[in-house]
């Protein structure tokens, strides 16, 4: 039997929480077109036939904020990186910017094996225009393999996950048999409900927002469960409700959606949207919130 932990890293929005969705073969980790939507380590399970490999998802590092949530973010990700048995640095195909250059930086201190992955490469028509990238970026580490794929339309990730399984350990399974996710409903309703605001919202308002589950109650088939969306000041809040209350009934209708997809059952969602001002700032609110190194 072989086992080991994987951490994805990379600067935000390469395609690093896509990549662990499809490695596992199911969504884990959420994901939308805006950098920093992951904010913590979150964790899914390959099961393969003699081995077992437990990704970590991590934040996007990033340059440096004053903010105590970018910080928390920043430092989850560099602490992903003890104790795992291999690094993938994930990059995005033709794209080489300060902020790769910044996570590269952070990397010389990673003693596992690190993988360079270049994501993204769907946009590529031509894939002979690959070798000149992987050329370029071949010396810049003396790297364990370098893996060109696309998270998005599955090319070459089985043939990454064959390479991984490869170099775990051996040692027991961390996880049992068929448990995919590490974390619990309750974190899967609040990551659901952020989701669906982050890719409802413009500009910075989904910076400014986390979501709370407050209750969670099963009655048979049916899943009874509150969220609170909180915001750092009242015309954010009055965004998040939209006119008539429209914004807030369409992200609970989505969510409810999926949620009864992932469950199998009936669900029924409350969600409440209250202001908590300057959050992402305050490490007491941030601790209250889930935002733990």
């Amino acid at each position: 039997m072989r086992s080991g932990i994987v951490a994805i890293v990379g600067r935000p929005n390469v395609g690093k929480s896509s990549l662990l969705n499809a490695l596992v073969g199911q969504k884990v980790s959420i994901t939308a077109p805006k950098p920093q939507t992951t904010r913590h380590r979150i964790q899914g399970v390959l099961h393969g036939e003699g081995g077992q490999i437990v990704f970590v998802d991590t934040p996007g590092m990033h340059r440096a904020s004053p903010k105590a949530l970018n910080k928390f973010m920043n430092d989850a990700a560099s602490n992903s990186l003890h104790d795992v048995d291999v690094a993938l640095f994930v990059v995005e195909a033709g794209r080489w910017t300060d902020e790769d250059q910044a996570v590269l930086e952070r990397l010389k201190t990673v003693t596992a094996p690190v993988g360079l992955v270049l994501n993204k490469v769907d946009k590529f028509s031509d894939k002979h225009a690959l070798l000149p990238i992987m050329e370029k970026l071949a010396p810049l580490r003396d790297w364990a393999f370098v893996m060109p794929l696309s998270a998005l339309k599955g090319a070459n990730v089985n043939v990454l996950a064959k390479q991984l399984m490869d170099r775990m350990p051996e040692g027991p399974p961390l996880y049992p048999e068929g448990q995919v996710v590490s974390h619990d409903l309750g974190f899967t309703i609040s990551e659901l409900v952020r989701e669906k605001l982050m890719r409802s919202l413009a500009q910075e308002l989904p910076y400014a927002l986390t979501v709370e589950t407050e209750a969670l109650e099963k009655e048979g088939n049916l899943l009874k469960a509150s969220a609170v969306i909180w915001v750092e000041r009242e015309g954010q809040k009055k965004i998040v409700i939209g006119e008539d209350g429209s914004m807030l009934k369409r992200i609970g209708t989505t969510t409810r959606r999926e949620l009864e997809s992932m469950t199998g059952g009936k669900v029924f969602l409350k969600l409440w949207v209250r202001v908590k001002e300057g959050w992402t700032d305050d490490p007491k609110a941030l601790t209250r919130f889930g935002y733990e190194g």
